[in-house]
């Protein structure tokens, strides 16, 4: 089946809701039953778990970790994990795979390290995309999707969601394996 990409002029919140439509018409072909949202402080994945809600889909929202702005603090209120919960979704916060140790010792020490170099890799597609990668290989890591199965990824630049892809998971461990099969969504920019 042929589909068009979606492609935004500008990148960010203003397209969560044609995200969410891309989503919907693509979980309707029936093929697909996992998604995987990032969702930094989590209007976005309440956004998706009260549109997917009632659905026989494995809805999986990820977060930022502890710390990632500050120390000691999160940027999701228990309160919204509470309710994305509630709504069905699963709720997944752990340290990021492109932002690890090694950025810690760039900042420390400068320097290039591989994750980084994957990550800047990625973000020639746009921040999106890096993410989905990224919140697909993390839910993986935590056993919350299946690996090797064709799973959708919901992603954006800073707020909101702005691409989608499809993505074939794979567990960090075997990033090489991750594939990208379908980009939905996504800036030009």
């Amino acid at each position: 089946m042929e589909r068009k990409v979606l492609y935004f002029d500008k990148p960010g919140k203003v397209n969560t809701e044609a995200c969410l439509k891309v989503v919907i018409e693509r979980l309707s072909e029936g093929d697909i039953r996992d998604v995987v949202v990032a969702t930094t402080g989590g209007d976005t994945g309440l956004l998706f778990a009260e549109a997917l809600k009632g659905r026989d889909i494995n809805l999986v929202t990820v977060t930022h970790s502890y710390g990632f702005r500050e120390p000691n603090s999160i940027e999701i209120s228990q309160n919204t994990i509470d309710r994305l919960r509630a709504l069905g979704a699963k709720v997944y916060t752990g340290t990021m795979i492109t932002h690890s140790l090694e950025t810690a010792f760039t900042m420390k020490s400068g320097g290039l390290y591989p994750t980084l170099i994957v990550a800047q890799s990625l973000r020639r597609f746009g921040e999106g995309p890096k993410v989905c990668c990224e919140i697909v290989m993390m839910a993986a890591d935590a056993g919350l999707i299946p690996e090797g199965k064709e799973v959708l990824a919901v992603a954006g630049t800073g707020r909101g969601a702005d691409t989608v892809m499809v993505i074939r998971s794979a567990a960090s461990k075997r990033f090489l394996d991750l594939k990208v099969c379908e980009i939905l969504a996504k800036p030009r920019g």
